[in-house]
């Protein structure tokens, strides 16, 4: 995995070169927290539900989980997109309660040539 920057937001390469945005968690991670509170969820009981969800079944680490939900100077407000997936599908919440994605890039890759510039 390689991982590029375009005009502040983080982009990851996956493996079939796929670029998937981070996203970042609401409200410092507060409504995912209240989301494991309510269904009495700790983080290694979160990763394990992770892991039934993953296609693969390798799930989100409860590292993972801890940092994502996290307070403090090991937190971290955003994570890879399949993360908050992996996350929201374990809950079975919605994704859009409890992470946001990045501001919408206005930078292109490919740009038109103007009328004035065709020949």
């Amino acid at each position: 995995m390689s991982k590029t920057q375009q005009v502040g937001v983080t982009h990851t390469t996956e493996q079939h070169g796929v670029r998937m945005p981070k996203v970042f968690r609401k409200g410092d991670g507060q409504p995912l927290r209240d989301e494991m509170e309510r269904q009495g969820l700790s983080g290694p009981e979160l990763a394990d539900k992770t892991k039934r969800v993953d296609p693969e079944g390798r799930g989100v680490s409860a590292a993972t989980i801890g940092r994502v939900a996290g307070k403090g100077r090991t937190a971290r407000d955003r994570c890879e997109l399949s993360t908050a997936w992996l996350i929201t599908e374990g809950l079975d919440a919605r994704i859009h309660r409890l992470f946001r994605m990045p501001s919408r890039s206005t930078m292109t890759i490919e740009r038109s040539r103007s009328d004035a510039e065709e020949e």
